[in-house]
């Protein structure tokens, strides 16, 4: 979350999240028309991109050269691409394509999936347990776990009655969210196991699309916004552990006799008395339209990222004690000049401190090199290492910059 990559008609832009006042425009580029997918690795100048102009072709470039890497073509449309320090995965309708990101290889494709329409699935970022999760199921929500280092099938969960319409791991592939598309239940998942850890009701009075879930990079909050104006966050934790012996009240009494009358109940029963209601919300000013959130550190602050399909960056403070309703702060363009925009919520907040620390861009989210597990140099590209002479190949994969991931030095 220390970076933000947008596709537009002219091409695509790279943005640095690091401060709130203002939005650093890190790359534009406009040499491929009408980009629908950019993803960006990290923070190295690998970003992969797909344009409608060739929506079956995918192409891999260092930015900060201005080079191809390599291209590749696949039979159908590409509906989404994922990737990590150690796998590249490109998803089809009915078919997965697993990459090795070192060379750019083909490793392994999964054939004849469920349909799949909107390309939808997860790939974790910690290259050490890089878990692909994806749709089992085009008629209930079943959710098939994929091991993208052994290249074997873990396990299949069945996470929801109706097709699945969001997934998401958290920073560490310990954990899996999920929801489908009627929107109403949220359940997060232990992994590999796929035991059921938690579930949270976004509500019961309207179904609606969840467009986007995500994890904190601690994973001690989740995220869900859909197309409603409405942004839900939610803690995870066990309240029953993790709260103080309360006093004696006729509430806390009351709470006491559900969670005793919770062993006897039917299970569909007690499950809905489990299930938490948000510890957070945002109120958008915008309904309809798609939209991507993030939970980032900046300043040493928790912040929710809002990035709605028209264009804007809206920046919220968010409570980790207290929850409630998030305070909007900033709102930026994306599409104009990069300039961040004031909006007149601004004029009643309290100024921010001086010292503006660019908590997320000196890697406070991202584990360094030296303590993520499972860590080492040939999970980038090798000294020299050059991508097998095949016919997408055009050069080797370099990311030269000693800050970057995978680090290369030549």
């Amino acid at each position: 979350c220390s970076s933000l990559a947008i596709g537009t008609t002219t091409g695509y832009r790279l943005f640095s999240l690091s401060s709130v006042e203002q939005l650093d425009q890190v790359h534009e580029s406009n040499e491929i028309p009408d980009v629908y997918i950019v993803e960006r690795l990290f923070s190295s100048s690998l970003v992969v991109v797909v344009s409608h102009a060739k929506p079956q072709q995918m192409n891999v470039y260092h930015f900060k050269k201005g080079t191809e890497i390599c291209n590749y073509s696949y039979s159908s449309n590409i509906l989404s691409i994922r990737l990590n320090r150690q796998r590249l995965v490109v998803c089809l309708e009915e078919s997965i394509y697993i990459h090795n990101i070192k060379d750019m290889k083909l490793l392994k494709t999964i054939l004849d999936t469920p349909p799949n329409t909107t390309g939808l699935c997860a790939l974790s970022i910690n290259h050490a347990n890089s878990y692909l999760a994806y749709p089992g199921s085009a008629t209930s929500g079943e959710i098939a776990l994929y091991d993208g280092n052994t290249l074997k099938t873990a396990c299949t969960i069945p996470a929801h009655d109706g097709p699945l319409a969001a997934l998401a791991f958290n920073s560490t592939g310990s954990k899996l969210a999920s929801a489908s598309e009627k929107g109403t239940v949220i359940r997060v998942f232990s992994i590999p196991g796929g035991q059921k850890l938690y579930e949270f009701r976004r509500g019961m009075k309207r179904y609606v699309n969840i467009s986007s879930l995500v994890f904190s990079m601690d994973s001690q909050f989740l995220c869900a916004s859909s197309n409603t104006e409405t942004v839900h966050i939610f803690k995870l934790e066990h309240l029953t552990d993790s709260r103080p012996e309360e006093p004696p009240t006729w509430s806390g009494y009351m709470g006491k006799m559900f969670q005793a009358a919770t062993n006897y109940l039917p299970a569909q029963v007690s499950g809905m008395m489990n299930q938490d209601r948000a510890f957070a919300t945002v109120r958008l000013n915008i309904s309809g339209q798609r939209n991507i959130c993030a939970l980032s550190t900046i300043q040493k602050l928790p912040r929710l990222l809002v990035t709605t399909s028209d264009g804007h960056l809206y920046i919220y403070n968010l409570d980790p004690q207290d929850g409630g309703e998030c305070v909007l702060i900033k709102k930026h363009s994306l599409l104009g000049s990069g300039k961040m925009e004031e909006n007149k919520e601004n004029d009643l907040q309290p100024p921010l401190p001086q010292s503006y620390a660019a908590t997320v861009a000196r890697q406070s989210t991202v584990p360094s090199t030296s303590t993520m597990p499972g860590y080492s140099e040939d999970g980038g590209a090798l000294r020299g290492e050059v991508i097998p002479e095949h016919e997408f190949a055009t050069g080797p994969v370099c990311l030269d910059d000693e800050n970057e991931f995978p680090p290369v030095s030549i």
